[in-house]
């Protein structure tokens, strides 16, 4: 399939700035797959839509501070530098994209206002390098400094400080992510309450989004894409309740695109759902055979992207530019703030 069959018009007025206060307020859009029915609904409505023998998976990752603003020690150049993974036990060491890239090199010192610093120890490529922080806290440097990595397609003068809450599921746990999995933000704890009240169970994974969740498709051929790997960790407890939930016959509906990826990225490779912590760079693109996820929770995503592929393998594309025809047509909000769709 073309790149070009996933394009779709959108009016930027349409991109949700701000989030929506509550959270459960806003629109969901729920497609009926066997029936090819689209209705419309609240998102504190989902209950009335959820069967009985359901399990929801939710991605617990929870979003850092990870865009840095520093100056150059030797110049004072204002330099950023984006956190993209940690690769030590005591986050000390991390891999990052800076910018400008030709203003440092292997050696050169960047420092924050209070005077702590980083050090460039390995330049990679396309602005991506290695770096050591001198202090034995890194993360409290990180959270007093860095600003929450709002999306592009976000336009803001400067942070606002709900984004620190609100770029944030309510279930948000595991640090690491920079971006966060949109798709949960419009839970809150009451709802969750609720559904333990009806005995839907909630069960956790953890996919640490990266940057290349908005890494542009770029090859005409969607099948020359090549995904970038993310980590992902599944415990015990939660992969033995998945399975039995699975084999007995239960259903799993997935939140968010990240939890899709982590769930069958992980029977992809092991046939099962295994207690592991690994990577995947699974693309899930028409057509595509889901082997555990039921049922799908999403915003709506960008023209061409990734995410609005995977929705489409899992819903039918032309079912899918239906939904986003008619979301487009009715005004309601897209991307990480914005409004979702529950595919059943």
């Amino acid at each position: 399939m073309k790149r070009s069959d996933f394009n779709y018009n959108l009016p930027d007025q349409l991109i949700a700035q701000e989030p929506m206060e509550p959270r459960d307020h806003s629109r969901m859009m729920v497609l009926n797959r066997e029936k090819q029915e689209i209705s419309r609904h609240i998102f504190k409505e989902i209950l009335d839509f959820i069967p009985p023998d359901t399990m929801l998976v939710v991605n617990d990752t929870k979003v850092f501070p990870a865009r840095l603003h520093l100056e150059k020690k030797e110049t004072g150049a204002k330099i950023e530098v984006f956190l993209l993974k940690q690769l030590d036990e005591e986050a000390r060491n991390w891999r990052a994209l800076i910018r400008p890239a030709k203003r440092v090199r292997k050696g050169t010192i960047l420092t924050f206002p209070n005077g702590s610093a980083v050090v460039v120890t390995t330049v990679l490529e396309a602005g991506i390098h290695e770096i050591l922080f001198d202090s034995k806290d890194p993360f409290e440097i990180i959270n007093h400094f860095g600003e929450t990595p709002l999306p592009p397609y976000i336009k803001r003068q400067a942070e606002d400080p709900q984004d620190r809450e609100r770029y944030q599921t309510v279930f948000a746990e595991n640090i690491g992510a920079v971006a966060a999995p949109t798709a949960g933000f419009h839970f809150t704890p009451e709802l969750l309450d609720q559904l333990s009240g009806r005995n839907i169970p909630v069960s956790r994974v953890t996919l640490t989004v990266g940057l290349g969740t908005f890494r542009p498709v770029k090859v005409d051929d969607i099948r020359d894409h090549v995904m970038d790997s993310e980590s992902y960790e599944i415990s015990p407890d939660m992969a033995h309740a998945i399975n039995k939930w699975k084999k007995d016959g239960g259903r799993i509906l997935a939140v968010g695109t990240t939890s899709v990826r982590t769930l069958e990225g992980c029977f992809h490779k092991y046939g099962e759902i295994k207690p592991v912590r690994d990577e995947t760079d699974i693309f899930i693109y028409p057509p595509q055979t889901f082997n555990i996820v039921d049922f799908l929770l999403t915003n709506f995503h960008l023209p061409e992207s990734t995410l609005i592929m995977l929705v489409s393998a899992f819903a039918g594309k032309d079912f899918v530019f239906e939904a986003y025809r008619q979301a487009v047509e009715d005004a309601y909000r897209f991307y990480s703030y914005g409004d979702c769709m529950l595919i059943l």
